[in-house]
Formats: structure tokens, sequence, C-alpha cells
């Protein structure tokens, strides 16, 4: 199996301004078809997943319902289990080919540990009964992050919390320059802004959400292994992307211009962001005209509890 270096980060090459903020609908649910007949998780979702684990000491809630969503692909059974082995895990998908592949294995009578349900669709979760949302990599593989956003906030009770990752916009920006330069389009959909992503929470109805990001150097040691991985990442949803299918000359063209970026070793670089996002739901309090309003104090006081000194 290919071994991916994780190298120190460092600053990438720039790129044009970004392009439109928008993806291709049919372009993504058949991403997200392909990426169901995966065998397993890619590696970097299930390294995100362990990125993300160590950020959940911070939160002193204890969940006893937690929904992994995207569980199949984000790889968050076993970090989950490890930090909250009495919780119940409820894997959630928005595809039924994944829905099959996130049931968890029958439980022996003499197995212990806490229960897992069967994996639930999108549209079914019950709203108010999780206390954690987990969303490891999925974001950026939705076409309505306000619409996500809102299943996550509806099916949280108040006082749990939200805790996902999501693919930046500097992640193989190194190939969307190379494309650009070449004339051959867009490399893929734009991805979402740290900053952007915290204003959603907050329209959405979290309560303080915290946002940060990190970067990786990722190598590879042949363009065919690097475009291998980036397939088990995702594909390109962008409106204008080249429609139809690429040449065999095109492809040669391309695997040289990536073998030209290679360093001294030999290996072939690429930048990933990965932005991390965590937040609670906050009580509302309904005013006399029946309309339901959430101070800025109240959000803080609420959410401020929930972590550690």
């Amino acid at each position: 199996m290919h071994r991916l270096n994780i190298l120190p980060a460092a600053m990438p090459d720039a790129v044009p301004a970004a392009l439109p903020d928008a993806v291709h609908a049919n372009a993504l649910a058949h991403v997200q078809r392909r990426l169901a007949r995966l065998a397993q998780p890619p590696w970097l979702h299930a390294e995100v997943a362990r990125r993300m684990a160590e950020r959940l000491p911070i939160v002193k809630l204890q969940p006893q319902r937690v929904l992994d969503w995207g569980a199949f692909l984000g790889a968050g059974a076993a970090p989950l289990a490890a930090a909250y082995p009495k919780a119940q895990r409820v894997p959630v998908e928005a595809d039924a080919a994944l829905l099959l592949r996130s049931q968890p294995p029958a439980r022996r009578w003499w197995q212990r540990g806490a229960p897992v349900s069967a994996p639930l669709a999108a549209h079914g979760v019950p709203s108010g009964q999780a206390q954690l949302v987990w969303a490891n990599m999925a974001l950026h593989g939705q076409a309505d992050r306000a619409a996500l956003f809102g299943q996550w906030q509806a099916a949280l009770a108040v006082g749990g919390f939200l805790m996902f990752s999501t693919l930046g916009p500097d992640t193989a920006r190194e190939l969307v320059a190379l494309y650009l330069g070449a004339g051959h389009g867009p490399a893929q959909a734009p991805l979402p802004d740290m900053h952007d992503l915290g204003d959603d929470l907050v329209h959405a109805g979290f309560a303080d959400p915290v946002m940060d990001q990190e970067h990786l150097r990722l190598s590879w040691s042949s363009p065919q292994a690097l475009l291998d991985e980036l397939r088990q990442w995702g594909g390109n949803a962008h409106p204008q992307r080249h429609a139809g299918l690429r040449t065999p000359r095109w492809r040669a063209r391309l695997h040289e211009a990536l073998a030209a970026r290679a360093d001294a070793a030999g290996r072939i670089q690429l930048t990933v962001e990965l932005v991390y996002g965590h937040a609670f739901k906050a009580a509302p309090r309904r005013t006399a005209a029946g309309e339901a309003t959430v101070s800025l104090e109240h959000l803080r006081r609420s959410s401020a509890g929930q972590f550690k000194a």
C-alpha cells in the first residue's frame, strides 16, 4: 500500500483568485457514488479523524448518543469508541450504499461496550436527541452547506456540541495553479474558507463557534500515485470543469507537468489544508410574541461551561 509522507507545513505557491463558490450537483452525486465503492476509508480521512479526536478532551460533556455523520468515509468508529466507550454511536449516511457500508458487524452476546444503533439516513435523523454530532471530512462533499448545518443543529439536544472537519481552500492549490496555468480549467470546486464556515455556524444558530486550521505537505513517489490518492478524497464537481473525458495524450502531459514539480528526492508534494470546527447548541429564549431569541451573553455562558480549563 502506498504510504504518504507528512512533511513540515509550508506555504504553497500562489494561485489566481478563487473561482465562484458553487458545485455541480450531478457531478457531486457521481463522486459520492464512486466513493461509496471504496474498499476502506481514505488514509487521509483516518488521519484527520485521529487529529479530531485529539481535540475532544477540551470538552467536559460526555455524550450519551453520538451521531457519526458520514460514518464510513469519515473513519470515526475507532477514535469515537476510544473517547466515549459508554456512548451510543449512530452512523448517519446520505447515500444508500454507504448506509450498508457503515452497518456495524453483528455483536456477540459476550461482547461488552456501548450499543451501536443501525445507521440512519440523513433525512431520517430524529431531532434533539444527540449530545454530539461528529462529522469528519463530510462537509466539502456537500452542495448546500447551510442546509447541512441546519440538519446538524436540529439533530443536537440543547447543550450538545458539533465537531467537524473539512478540506480548506489551500488544498491541492499547486494542482489548481498547474491546471489554470496550462488552460485546463478548474481542477476542483472551491473549498470552504474557515471564516465563512464560522459565519455559517452562527447563522445556523450555533453558539460561539471555534474554528482552526492546519497545513500539511504530503508527498508521493509518482504522478500516478498522487492522482490515485486524490481520487479517494473526492472529485472535480466545479460547474466549469472540462466536459467529457480527457485523452491519453492530455493525461501524459499532466503526468509530465507533475513530474517536473518533483523535489530533489524525486517526490511530488501537494499542500492539504485541514479546517476544524466545533460549536454548541444553546437553549432559545421565547419572547412575549412567541419568537425564539438567544442573546450573545447567553450563548457565551452556555458554551463556556462546556470547556475544560
